[in-house]
């Protein structure tokens, strides 16, 4: 049985208990929350292999507890709202989550997602333990990436994300193939979420994100990590 700690934050009693229930029933810890501010006050004291978060909390909204938290961790992060509109998932994308569902959800589903967050952050047992292409080094048994000696942090899916260009430096990767290589089949043809991810890639990596140096775009085709001199 998995041992993992998660942490679920929801204002909605029913959904709180509903997804509690569930994800214990798997063998996960769960320590809930109904407050942003309550969320942000368990993170600091307490250590999560990763957060379900709800959008609409009462102060501290859910965008603000997610930028928050990705600025001090890597945890996945899967936002959980009753929005729908791509606007949301554009700003939750880019504020660092790794996944979104929205409600109302079956609790299949809401497990699959959090199932395929964990193995996504612990893709990397088995690969290369190191890989360096210029002066960006990726170190695979702490998923700590450097460039030029200071530390890079990401998110899980960024990581993922870099971790498979960099595998291949020169070798051009279609759209569809990260995709399934970094969130899975099921997300093939969701362009917006890899844009998204690109994008928060390069605003981390290059010094000039509207000329990568590292990432680079074949128009119509896809991505690749360009070698280095």
């Amino acid at each position: 049985m998995p041992a993992e700690h998660i942490l679920l934050i929801d204002d909605e009693p029913r959904y709180l208990d509903i997804i509690e229930f569930n994800l214990k029933s798997e063998g996960y810890r769960v320590t809930c929350a109904a407050t942003g501010e309550d969320a942000l006050a368990l993170f600091e004291r307490h250590n999560y292999d990763l957060v379900v978060l709800d959008l609409m909390l009462p102060g501290i909204d859910g965008f603000e507890v997610c930028r928050r938290i990705r600025e001090v961790s890597m945890v996945p992060i899967i936002l959980l709202t009753a929005r729908g509109a791509e606007e949301d998932k554009v700003r939750g994308f880019r504020l660092g989550a790794d996944d979104y569902v929205t409600k109302p959800f079956s609790a299949g589903e809401l497990i699959a997602r959090v199932q395929a967050a964990l193995r996504r952050w612990q893709f990397a047992e088995g690969r290369p333990q190191a890989l360096e292409v210029g002066d960006l080094r990726i170190d695979n048994g702490s998923k700590q990436v450097t460039l030029r000696g200071e530390v890079i942090r990401l998110s899980p899916t960024e990581y993922r994300l870099l971790f498979c260009l960099a595998a291949s430096p020169g070798v051009l990767l279609t759209r569809d193939e990260l995709l399934e290589k970094v969130w899975g089949s099921a997300y093939r043809g969701e362009d917006g979420i890899l844009r998204v991810a690109l994008w928060r890639l390069r605003h981390k990596l290059e010094s000039d994100p509207a000329s990568p140096r590292y990432i680079v775009t074949r128009p119509g085709m896809g991505y690749m990590l360009a070698p280095q001199d």
